[in-house]
């Protein structure tokens, strides 16, 4: 390798590369977490599809790491290495709508929010997460988990189609039609398989629905988490929503008295008949004496967007999950012990139904392995100040340690932190070995490493 590498890929490069020292070099290599701390030796911010071939092949065989950024939003910081090649996709913008399909093309560098922004002019909406400034990549190919998953499924299950470039350079689409391994493999296998500049998704009618969050006291909370296990687990697929414990946060919406408050709450996302709202989300929303509900019509964008505010980028974050069948009284009664302790006013333990729609694909049918499941829970200990960052810790290993043996095993792969090959295997069940086998075929040499990391068979 020569003494200036870097140069044989610049000659041919329509994007940016970004070096230590350069101004811009700083902001580009923070991520979402502000936990992760890690200097590559370059970024290659690329601005089209081209861009990203020349990077893979420019890094093939190379005794470097390289690490693909989509949004920035993995909790582990895995968009980025330290002394290798970060390949940027953020410039990949393309949403294109069609509307004779219902389909939505989204570039691999985009975000939920630009997705939204897209699809709600046409009324219509592709299962997402809870965050708009999560990328469509990092929560695609782990998955996708949130507000629309009862109804609707996971976010794999409208991903019709995705092109994808290979370690070797190649550009090859996946779909049910073409490389159908490699399709498989990308329906909850990360970032594993290749570089995704591209994906297709299938779009569904939501435009305006029934939402927003509904606080009981603290000392009602093991009730109501019971309550809303049984409630979730019969409801019709119109209705989803999230429990959580949590700090009230000082914003307008809230009235004052409940600034600052440990509660627990539930936020709601009806995707049905309005008419029908309120009566399909009234045996919880009238359960016990809830202190605060705040529930109506919302364009979709909006929920989505409403936490956005309250978690930017930059915060410390430290992340531990697990999927869970029904928990019992015990269970119920450790998460009550420990999410009444919340150390800081941004930490939270949450936990999102994964029945409806999402049982309704095997789990054999796509990597995602964990689709008999009611709930995937995430505790994150979140905090500005670094100097809390053991506070934030030492809570959520704790709380996990307390529930993780009620747990159903495995974890929802865009919930965890770097916790080793054990870990990883975990999360795919039995569904491992055949991951492993893709692996080989797309990436023997584990070019794609920086990652939850699959490793090939043999």
């Amino acid at each position: 390798m020569n003494s200036n590498p870097i140069q044989e890929l610049r000659a041919g490069f329509r994007g940016e590369i970004i070096e230590s020292g350069d101004p811009n070099y700083e902001p580009a290599r923070r991520v979402y977490n502000a936990m992760i701390d890690k200097r590559p030796r370059w970024i290659a911010r690329c601005s089209d599809v081209a861009d990203v071939i020349s990077a893979v092949r420019f890094a093939s065989g190379q005794d470097f790491p390289v690490s693909v950024r989509g949004g920035g939003h993995n909790g582990a910081g895995l968009g980025m290495c330290d002394d290798g090649l970060a390949i940027d996709l953020s410039p990949l913008k393309e949403r294109r709508v069609d509307l004779k399909a219902r389909t939505v093309r989204v570039g691999g560098g985009c975000v939920w929010g630009e997705v939204d922004h897209a699809t709600h002019a046409f009324g219509m909406a592709t299962p997402c997460g809870f965050i708009s400034s999560t990328g469509v990549g990092g929560l695609t190919l782990g998955g996708g988990i949130g507000y629309l998953s009862r109804k609707y499924g996971l976010t794999i299950d409208s991903l019709l189609e995705a092109d994808v470039v290979l370690a070797d350079g190649r550009l090859v689409t996946a779909s049910l039609d073409e490389h159908p391994d490699l399709f498989w493999a990308l329906r909850g296998g990360g970032g594993n398989f290749g570089i995704v500049t591209s994906f297709l998704f299938r779009t569904h009618p939501v435009d305006t629905v029934f939402a927003g969050p509904t606080f009981w006291p603290l000392e009602q909370s093991a009730a109501v988490l019971k309550a809303y296990q049984q409630f979730i687990s019969d409801a019709p697929e119109d209705v989803d929503g999230f429990f959580a414990f949590l700090v009230v946060p000082p914003a307008p919406m809230f009235p004052a008295e409940l600034h600052g408050k440990k509660m627990c709450g539930v936020v709601w996302c009806y995707t049905g008949p309005l008419e029908k709202a309120e009566a399909a989300l009234k045996p919880m929303r009238g359960f016990g004496k809830p202190a605060f509900d705040h529930v109506g019509p919302v364009p979709f964008p909006a929920l989505n967007s409403i936490f956005d505010p309250l978690y930017p980028a930059g915060l410390q974050w430290y992340w531990k999950a697990d999927f869970y069948n029904v928990l019992g009284d015990d269970a119920i009664a450790l998460a009550v012990e420990h999410g009444s302790r919340i150390p800081t006013g941004h930490s939270t333990m949450h936990l999102y139904p994964v029945n409806g729609a999402v049982h309704r694909v095997g789990k054999e049918d796509t990597a995602f392995a964990f689709r008999n499941c009611l709930l995937s829970g995430v505790i994150v200990g979140v905090d500005p100040d670094p100097a809390n960052q053991g506070k934030i810790t030492d809570w959520t290993r704790a709380f996990w340690d307390a529930l993780h043996p009620f747990s159903a095993g495995g974890a929802y792969v865009n919930f965890v932190m770097d916790e080793g090959a054990e870990r990883v295997r975990s999360m795919y069940g039995e569904n491992y070995d055949r991951l492993t086998a893709i692996k080989k075929k797309y990436d023997p040499a584990n070019f794609f490493r920086v990652n939850q990391n699959i490793r090939p068979a043999g």
